[in-house]
């Protein structure tokens, strides 16, 4: 009797016990259930100032139509944020959410940190469809999306109008439309402009945004049909021709030529003291405050097979572990709309179509000529290479920095130093 009363009192607490766990999940199991409960969201980025206010901008915005839903906004120096993201995975303090860049998106797949958003696929009012389709790859793995860009800048030729017109030249974009600008006439035209010394130096052109940004130099040999890795990212190729080739156009440059500052030296382009300067197209948000000197955007030069710019990305992925998906979902969704990468747009290049095409973008205040922008920009992102990522970029990237110290040091020539990188970086491709 006494067992069958104990049975009886299992079955019922039993019954009751899953009642309630199963009463619990019930609302939050349900992605379109919202809770008015004070929620705050850390949003991570490695943006300047005016990104900043752009985004918080946005944020008061979205706290409009979500009074319960708060948004910290945090930045962390980009050369830092990789590093920065990898720590607060291992303490288990990620943010919510934050942006990614393409040399960040497979270390972190791998780490398996970022949140699975295939959903937003089926969500009409989102407009998925919007998005031109070769942004989404970089975020896909085994058929599910980590990730929603708002940022395909291609790398792009800022150049001081002054000073090209001061030396008699013809316009880089004149050049490029006559087929003619090429890798030489660049050469050309940096030893032509640079002028003075000392604190009154001019010069032709500058490769480097901080003396670490040396995958801008692998356009010349992308626009020769090489490349420093192959397309599976196994093996490094810039040991060869084109490698060697892109190096020693950097020795002359500083070193013969006197036309491209030399290691450390702190010269901007906003100084007005550089003639050319390579960087994504996101930069034109810092050249737009520029006043005492007329500029420009124009299209890489040329090698052999065409121009061939690289093609950064950044994008936006809710990090795991969120104790607030739905809630980040939603801020996800908004800054990612057509009216959240409008308002991004003053300075990224827009992933949606509607937005890349138009007026909105193409004459925002103080831009270049919206001809210019077509040409270096629009037109130029088909030919595009996107940087490279790997799980172990920051070790390749740093032994590659080693290897340009080398250069800028001149304790080894061209040759030596690709040869060096090959043997250090092959085995670090293939773990």
């Amino acid at each position: 009797m006494k067992k069958a009363i104990f049975l009886a009192l299992s079955i019922l607490l039993t019954a009751f016990t899953f009642a309630g766990c199963s009463s619990k999940p019930a609302a939050s199991s349900d992605p379109a259930a919202k809770s008015d409960e004070p929620v705050e969201l850390s949003f991570l980025t490695w943006g300047n100032q005016a990104h900043l206010d752009l985004y918080q901008k946005l944020i008061d915005k979205f706290t409009q139509t979500h009074p319960n839903i708060k948004v910290k906004l945090e930045s962390v120096p980009f050369p830092d944020y990789q590093q920065k993201v990898t720590v607060l995975a291992a303490g288990q303090e990620l943010p919510d959410i934050g942006w990614v860049s393409e040399r960040m998106v497979p270390q972190f797949m791998a780490n398996g940190i970022l949140e699975d958003v295939t959903d937003l696929n089926s969500d009409a009012n989102f407009k998925m469809d919007d998005f031109i389709p070769s942004t989404l790859a970089l975020f896909q793995k085994d058929e599910k999306l980590y990730g929603i860009p708002f940022s395909t800048p291609p790398s792009v030729m800022f150049y001081n109008k002054d000073l090209i017109e001061k030396a008699g030249l013809k316009s880089p974009n004149d050049l490029a439309k006559e087929g003619k600008w090429t890798w030489e006439e660049f050469e050309k035209t940096a030893k032509a402009i640079t002028s003075g010394t000392g604190a009154s130096k001019i010069y032709g052109a500058n490769f480097f945004r901080d003396w670490k940004t040396w995958i801008l130099l692998s356009s010349y040999s992308w626009s020769n049909g090489s490349g420093p890795f192959n397309k599976e990212m196994t093996q490094f190729t810039w040991n060869d021709q084109y490698g060697t080739e892109t190096l020693s156009m950097l020795q002359r440059m500083m070193f013969t030529d006197g036309s491209h500052p030399k290691a450390g030296e702190q010269v901007s382009f906003e100084s007005g003291k550089i003639g050319m300067f390579f960087d994504v197209y996101s930069y034109v948000s810092k050249a737009r405050t520029i006043k005492d000197f007329k500029w420009d955007i124009a299209p890489m030069p040329s090698g052999s097979q065409g121009s061939a710019p690289m093609l950064g990305q950044a994008g936006y992925s809710i990090f795991k572990g969120t104790k607030h998906l739905q809630e980040t979902k939603e801020f996800l969704k908004f800054i990612a709309s057509e009216e959240g990468v409008q308002a991004t747009s003053a300075y990224f290049v827009p992933p949606r179509t509607s937005v890349l095409n138009s007026d909105l973008f193409l004459k925002q205040p103080d831009n270049p000529d919206p001809a210019h922008i077509k040409q270096a920009v629009i037109d130029e992102m088909p030919k595009a290479h996107f940087q490279p990522g790997h799980v172990e970029w920051q070790k390749i990237d740093n032994t590659i920095l080693a290897g340009f110290d080398q250069l800028f040091g001149q304790t080894a020539q061209p040759q030596d130093i690709m040869k060096s990188l090959e043997e250090k970086i092959n085995p670090i491709l293939k773990k």
